[in-house]
């Protein structure tokens, strides 16, 4: 665990004690003393004609009725640049983002598939005292390790289809999503051996929804005021461990232990019914999260056509 927690410092030190030289380009014919003696003898010209433009605005205050139209012809011209809006793939920010159906579906999709993951972890010990585990916190290593794998695997895998084929990031947390499904009908069946199964491949998928999160936001919202996004998006695993974990496992729990009269409730009926409700929230996730699928596939083509990442021209078109 020591090795691969260090090993990214690998690249900042062959960085470093290698630094790569660049021997694409030569020297730089001329120098700036030539343009210095050139200076004075050339008489600066603009590069553009000045336009008829000045004029229109100059006198949008002699005639009103006619302002309107030197408007438009001033845009036109140049002389006016209406300010645009930005795309999916630039910069944006939070208040440009937050009108956006990409920001909500990927908040969404997040919040349904972490939210109901961290439901689980936030449950764990009682689940598998529940179940009849004796030992618990073989079951929270194992979700925590196979979380590390998912965080790891999920730059892995996402990273080389979207440089390969440009395919959105977002097409692996709708699988995982269905994992989820998968693995929240395995706790609910509660049948033998299936515990650790089902612990392992939520671990895995919890970790691939995070990770893929935050590159999924930057690539769509860009960098400039990614923070405030980022931590917007973050909101959901905290909404979703008040509604999931503390409001519906919670009364869910109770309400067995109610039954059996006893305040530690025993048996699969403890979780059965927050597990079921849990693997229909992830169906709707994989649903909403093939939805922004389909929609930024095109952003996510224009972005990786290359087969590495490259900004979008900005066009006042």
């Amino acid at each position: 665990m020591f090795v691969f927690l260090m090993s990214p410092l690998a690249i900042p030190i062959k960085m470093t004690l290698f630094p790569a030289t660049n021997k694409k380009f030569g020297p730089v014919s001329g120098s700036s003393d030539h343009l210095d003696q050139g200076e004075g003898d050339q008489t600066q010209t603009p590069l553009l004609p000045p336009s008829s433009s000045a004029s229109l605005l100059g006198s949008f205050h002699e005639n009103d009725d006619d302002s309107d139209v030197e408007t438009l012809l001033a845009e036109g011209e140049g002389a006016v640049k209406k300010k645009r809006r930005p795309r999916r793939g630039e910069d944006f920010k939070f208040g440009e983002a937050f009108v956006k159906a990409d920001f909500w579906l990927l908040w969404l999709v997040y919040f349904l598939g972490v939210g109901s993951g961290v439901t689980v972890l936030n449950n764990l010990a009682q689940i598998g005292v529940a179940l009849g585990v004796d030992d618990t916190t073989i079951l929270l290593s194992l979700f925590s390790f196979w979380n590390f794998i998912g965080r790891l695997g999920s730059g892995v895998v996402s990273e080389y289809f979207v440089r390969s084929k440009a395919t959105p990031r977002t097409l692996w947390m709708t699988c995982t999503q269905i994992i989820m499904v998968v693995a929240f009908v395995l706790y609910a069946l509660a049948l033998n051996g299936t515990l650790y199964v089902a612990t392992a491949l939520l671990g895995v998928c919890y970790g691939f929804q995070y990770s893929l999160m935050v590159p999924t936001a930057s690539e769509l919202f860009g960098l400039k005021h990614f923070g405030i996004i980022y931590n917007f998006m973050l909101l959901g695993n905290p909404i979703g461990a008040l509604l999931f974990s503390g409001l519906l496992a919670g009364n869910v729990y109770d309400a067995e232990a109610t039954k059996q009269g006893n305040s530690t409730c025993l048996g699969p009926d403890c979780f059965r019914l927050t597990f079921l409700i849990l693997a229909g929230i992830c169906g709707v996730g994989s649903i909403l999260s093939i939805i922004l699928t389909l929609r930024i596939r095109p952003v996510y083509q224009s972005l990786y056509s290359s087969g590495s990442f490259r900004l979008q021209q900005a066009s006042d078109h």
